[in-house]
Formats: structure tokens, sequence, C-alpha cells
């Protein structure tokens, strides 16, 4: 039997909060296609940044399921609309997450600082001008401001304080954020990164990218490395191929 994910028709709704479409369900599916790693990695504290309509944080739940009875779940959004609409479709599901609404994670900063085992991301990515930023509403579901940078930037540190040693992040992106130059910011912050899913629509290319303490990459920053590119490069060079061919794909469409 499949693993079961949030069903649309049990997803609550709002005039002001985004409903599921292709950057939810490629979110989702990323975590699909990680289920049985997932499992492996037995998390204690999941967490969504900006839940929206909660098919995302709900789906999670329902995908870790019952063998991960022990996870606790921690949803936030900076509308009220969508809290309460996400606390809706966890009970139209039978699960339960703990949930706030607040600007990215404020206020569980400190609570949950090295803590997070799993975070799952769909960040406003889409380039607008700045002053929509943050604004009440729909538009601050994906109003990204120039390059749709501005809230992932932010976003961004506050994750890397959150997660734990073990922690993983996934995080969607568009091809306009220029996900390549956030992997390598990442990495620099000893950070591995693996795309699980891309794909194009008529609209946008997305990229779902899976990020990870690695202790190599943190090794190689603090020595010099001489001769040969290590595994962790040689990673980041197929991750940089991966992006380059589909940004290439997208020009010539």
């Amino acid at each position: 039997m499949p693993p079961r994910i949030a069903q649309i028709r049990l997803v609550s709704s709002h005039p002001q909060v985004y409903a599921p479409c292709d950057d939810s369900f490629a979110l989702v599916d990323a975590l699909l296609a990680d289920r049985s790693k997932l499992l492996d990695h037995h998390p204690s504290i999941c967490m969504e940044i900006g839940s929206g309509s909660g098919y995302v944080i709900t789906s999670l739940a329902l995908i870790l399921g019952s063998e991960s009875k022990n996870a606790h779940y921690f949803a936030t959004d900076l509308n009220p609309h969508a809290t309460e609409v996400t606390r809706q479709t966890l009970e139209a599901h039978g699960v339960h997450a703990e949930l706030l609404t607040t600007n990215i994670a404020s206020g569980l900063e400190k609570r949950l600082s090295g803590m997070v085992d799993l975070m799952v991301i769909n960040p406003p990515y889409v380039p607008t001008p700045e002053d929509e930023v943050g604004s009440s509403g729909l538009s601050s579901a994906w109003a990204g401001g120039e390059n749709g940078r501005s809230v992932i930037d932010k976003i961004l540190p506050v994750a890397d304080n959150l997660l734990s040693e073990k922690g993983w992040l996934y995080m969607l992106f568009l091809a306009d954020n220029d996900p390549l130059q956030i992997c390598l910011q990442m990495r620099d912050k000893g950070y591995g990164a693996k795309i699980i899913v891309q794909r194009s629509t008529e609209e946008e290319t997305l990229h779902v990218i899976k990020f990870w303490r690695d202790p190599d990459i943190q090794i190689e920053g603090n020595e010099a490395v001489s001769g040969g590119k290590t595994a962790p490069q040689r990673g980041f060079d197929f991750l940089r191929s991966q992006i380059s061919r589909l940004s290439f794909r997208e020009t010539r469409q």
C-alpha cells in the first residue's frame, strides 16, 4: 500500500490562504521520494515554516505515520488565516502539530535551537517589488522581492540555527532564485546539498533541494586540501551540472 498523503478534498481553504499547487505537490513528492530515508532518520522534531493550507505538514505527518510515533510537529505562518486553515487540515486527517502565527520562527528560535531534525519550507520565492514582501493576506505566500530572495535569505540563517546536528532541510526554489548560489552559500556553512525533485511547468522551473550538515565539508573548510577533488567537491560539481542543464533547457523553451 502506498504511503498516505493529505487528500485535497480534506484540505481546508480560505480566500486569503494559498491553496496547494505545483510547488506544494513537488515538495510532498520530494518527501515521498525520500520516505525510506526519512523513516530511518527517526526525526524527533519536525517543522514547517510557512504552512499555508497545511497540505505539506499534514502530508509529512502521514508519510512518517506510526513508524515515527514519537515525532513532534511544529508549523508556523505569518498569516493567521493560514494557521487556522492548517489546524483544520491537520484535524481532518487525524494528525496534530503545534501551530504558531509568527514571522518565520520568531518565538521558537531559542526553544528549538539545534533541535529540529526535519524541516520543510515552501518559501515566498516569486520575484516581486520589495514593497509587496510581507504584506498581509494571500500575496505574502509568494511575494519574494528582488530575484525572489528577500524572504529566502532571511529564512536560511533561522533554519541553520534550528536544525540539529542530524537535521535535514527540504526547501523549494525557483530557478530565478539562483539555487546554485544558495547551495554554495550553504556549503560555506558546512551543508551538503542534493536536488530531490526538479520540475518544469509552463510558468516556472522548480527545484526541491535537500540540505544536511556534512562533516566532510566542515573538515574540508578547516584544512587545506591539495591534490584531487574531495567527495563533497565532486558532489557540488554534480549539483552544479544538474542545475545548469535544467536552466539551459528552460532558456531554450
